[in-house]
Formats: C-alpha cells, structure tokens, sequence
C-alpha cells in the first residue's frame, strides 16, 4: 500500500468516526426531544381530562340552576293562587281556613320579589322590594282590612319595568272577568346563585387558558364561528374566517377537540395544538445535525486549504533549492564542455553531452519557474510538441513508436514553453512505462471555438475505475521506486499556471489509456 493510500484509508477512517459520532449524537438528542415531547403531551393530556372534570361539575352545577330556578316559578304560582284565595276570602267566597292557609302561603314568601298590578296597570301591592310601606286591598269590593308590603315611588315603578322586560307575569282571575296581574323576577339568594354559576363559568375559561401554558388554545361555539376565547394564537389567524378555519382544521389533525357541556344546551369545544417549544424540539435535532455537518465541512475546508498552502510552501521550497542547486554543476560542465573541445575530443560525443547540458539548464528553469507567476506567449503548439517528442525518442525505448497528428494543422496557444514541456515529458515517460517500453504513442491536437484539446493515448495496461481520481495526487504511484510526483506536478502546471484542465479521459484494462489536457484560446 502506497503513502496515498494509507492517507486516503485513515482519511476514509476518520470520517467515519465523525459520522459515527455526529449520528450517536443526534440519535441521543432526538431521544431527549422525543421524551420531552411525550412529558408535554402528557401535560396536555392531564391538563384536557382536568378540564373536562371542570367541565362536569359546571354542567351538574348548571343543572342544579335549573331546578332551582324551576322550584321558584312553582313557588311563584303557588303565592299566585293563594293570592287569588286571599282576594275571593276577602269578598267573602273562600271559607274562613282556606283563608288563613292562603294567607300563611304568601306571608312565607321572604325570598321571590313580586308586584302586584290591577287591570288599569296601577301596583297594588308588592312582596320583597327595597322600602316598603304596608297597603291594603283598597281596589277590591268588600275587601277585609289586612295590611299589606305596597309603595308607589320610583324604585318599584323601576323594578316593574325590568320585570315587564323580562316577560315573567302570571295573570291571576279572582273573580268573573276581574283579573290581577303578578310580575316577579329571580330571588336575592337565586341571583345570588347565578352570578356564582357565571363567575364558575368565566373561571372555567380563565382555567382552560392559563393552564393551557403555551399550548395554543381555541375556546369555540358548536359551530366553529364564534371564539369565546383563546390563547397562545397569533390574532391575525383569528380575523381571518380563512385562516381561523385552517386553524381549527390543523388542530383537529393534531389532536381530538375536546367537547364541553355547560348547561342549557351550550356545547363549546376546546381545540389545541402543540406548543411552539415542542415543534422547535421537533427540528431541533435536524439543526443540529446541519450545524455539526457544516462545522465538519468548514473545518474539513480550512483544514484541507492550510494542507494545500503548506504543500504549496514545499513544492515551492523544493523547486528553487532543486534549481539553486543544479546551478553550481551546470557551470562546473560547461567549463568541462570547452575544455574537451580544447582537447578534440570526438565532435559527436561532445554535441550530445552539450545536448544534455542544455536539457538540464531546461529543466533548472523549470525548477525556479515553480512558485512563481510564468509568462505565457502565443507558441505553435503542433511544433512545440513535435520538438518535445523528437527529443523523447532517442531517450526511451526504441520500440516505443511517438504520433503527434494535428488534423486541423497548425494549432497556436498561450503556453509556459519551459513547463508545459514539462508535461508532454511526464505524460510521455509514464506511457511509456504504462506500455512496458513497447507500445504506441498518440498526441492528437485539436481545437474548437473556445478551446483547444489535447489527448495523449497509450497502448499500455490501463487504470482501474477506482484508481483515475487518485492518480494526480501526490504519493501515489504504480511504480516500485516511484515518488508518485509526476502526475501531481503536470497538474499543478496545468490548472494553476496555464488555467486549464488534465482529466483521465478514457482508460481501459490492457488495452490503453487517454489522457486530456484542455486549454483556453
């Protein structure tokens, strides 16, 4: 296993070590989440069964409202027929004990206010009103004295008029055609009940509100277009007949209303909802989870960026000292270069070793051009890559066949002579290593509106689909003694300094590969 190997297998270990860790986590806050969840329903759920207990004891109070209020409109009728007694006895037409029974009735009458009305509307008497003065049946024929609760000030001319409002009459016909009215409203100690029952029912709504903590809550009619009251809902949702309709529809979804009977055939239901703490425990680990995904991201950016400047500073270091020190031999040969001339030696032997030097001095440049900002000049590239090749061909195995084919002629470009030669040497070694030093060569040119293509295409052993992305990075090599440097470096050249594009084309298993180079007009 190669060191880019090993790197990339303890890069793959590492993030799944921190996958493992950011699933751990949002596994153990969605349990968290989820429990607080469950607490808040079952708060809900305690809180609803509380209000329908509530609800219980205001219907069963309601209807003890009723029968009281009922068991005084009987009392009410009976004080009107033992009035009607107490008339006829005064007139003479009721025996002397059905009188006094009669009279025993409406004397224990202390509770049920009354006013008594003749035919013309004039009060003759009165029961239970604030500051009375007694009276006496003056109205009626052969009425016996008997004295009487009677006024005839504003007070009892004002409480007639809120009972005549109020529709509660009894008429009472004592004698023929002769007929006397008796008005009465609820007792002290009945109001007294009812607004108990009122304040019972408006502390009910108060409860079923302010216990409702954040819970939104709608408090509504049978029919759903009256809110009696609500909490914890945005008043906008609430003016709009729309809005509030989708409303009641979201909280029927989320959770059964609960029916509430308060008496005289008022049904009312009470709708809720989750609260909004509880749908933001809900996402909450969603954002977590997104959260420590984009702190892994940036952290993994910055981290791979600081690498890259760092490796950048290395390749740069190593470049200039590479080419600093190249300098000192390089001189030290062309002085050695003059000195064999001097002597004679072979013309042939001395042009190819001149030959070399000049490739070292290439090759020095290219050196000391790394890290820096290279000059790019219009060049015939065809040319440039036919020269590259010829100077390849007696550096390689002579079973190695070299094809530069050009079918759109001369193509020109902006090129780094110096370094993009670089590249063709690289590409051109490694394919004739992929090829075992036999095999054929294409370098195919052409060029389109915006770009121009290079392929180089070997005959060799080809690269596995698993292997094409890591082939450009540094440390990787197929070759026992390789630095696994080459390709990485023709990279560099081309994406930083010529603002183009090298891909693996096309590769296939013992049958060749196709390496593409791309660069702008």
């Amino acid at each position: 296993m190669n060191i880019y190997s090993k790197k990339v297998l303890w890069k793959r270990v590492l993030i799944a070590f921190a996958l493992l860790i950011v699933g751990g986590s949002f596994w153990y806050t969605n349990q968290i989440v989820n429990e607080i969840a469950e607490e808040e329903r079952k708060q809900v759920q305690m809180w609803a069964g509380a209000i329908e207990n509530k609800a219980n004891l205001v219907k069963y109070t309601s209807a003890l409202f009723r029968e009281l209020q009922e068991e005084e409109r009987k009392k009410v009728e009976l004080w009107s027929e033992a009035t009607k007694r107490i008339i006829a006895g005064a007139e003479g037409n009721t025996p002397g004990g059905e009188f006094m029974l009669a009279l025993d009735v409406v004397e224990s009458n202390t509770t049920i206010p009354i006013i008594m009305v003749n035919q013309n509307g004039e009060i003759t008497g009165s029961r239970n009103i604030p500051k009375t003065i007694e009276f006496s049946f003056d109205t009626l024929s052969n009425a016996k004295a008997r004295q009487y609760n009677h006024h005839n000030d504003s007070v009892t001319q004002a409480v007639l008029e809120e009972m005549k409002k109020g529709g509660r009459r009894l008429e009472v016909n004592y004698y023929e055609d002769k007929y006397i009215y008796l008005y009465y409203k609820d007792s002290r100690l009945f109001e007294e009940i009812k607004q108990t029952f009122h304040d019972q029912e408006n502390l009910f709504i108060r409860d079923v509100l302010t216990n409702s903590a954040s819970t939104p809550v709608l408090f509504t009619n049978r029919q759903n277009d009256s809110i009696v009251a609500h909490a914890n809902i945005d008043e906008s949702r609430l003016k709009n007949p729309e809005l509030l309709q989708r409303t009641i529809n979201k909280m029927k979804e989320e959770n059964d209303p609960i029916m509430i009977e308060l008496g005289n055939n008022k049904s009312h239901y009470i709708y809720y909802e989750d609260s909004v703490l509880l749908r933001k425990l809900k996402y909450y680990p969603i954002v977590q989870f997104i959260a420590i995904g984009l702190f892994i991201v940036i952290g993994y950016w910055f981290f791979s960026t600081s690498r890259r400047s760092e490796q950048n500073r290395v390749w740069v270091g190593m470049s200039k000292e590479t080419a600093h020190q190249l300098g000192t031999p390089l001189s030290s040969l062309l002085a050695w270069i003059e000195l064999l001339k001097a002597k004679e030696v072979a013309p042939d032997t001395v042009n190819e070793m001149e030959n070399d030097i000049r490739r070292l001095e290439v090759i020095t440049e290219r050196f000391s051009k790394i890290g820096s900002s290279p000059d790019l000049n219009a060049a015939n590239i065809t040319e440039f890559i036919k020269e590259q090749t010829n100077y390849l061909k007696t550096r390689v195995s002579k079973k190695v066949r070299f094809d530069v084919l050009s079918p759109q002629g001369d193509i020109h470009a902006k090129i780094n002579k110096p370094l993009f030669g670089w590249v063709i040497e690289n590409l051109s070694k490694n394919a004739a290593d992929a090829m075992s030093g036999n095999g054929l060569l294409t370098i195919t040119i052409s060029q389109n509106d915006k770009k121009i293509i290079i392929d180089v295409t070997d005959t060799g052993k080809g690269i596995p689909q698993s292997k094409r992305k890591e082939v450009f990075q540094p440390g990787y090599t197929s070759k026992k003694r390789g630095w696994g440097l080459g390709l990485s470096l023709t990279k560099r050249i081309i994406e930083i300094y010529h603002s183009g594009k090298i891909t693996v084309h096309k590769s296939e298993l013992n049958k060749g590969t196709t390496f593409r180079i791309i660069l702008n007009k």
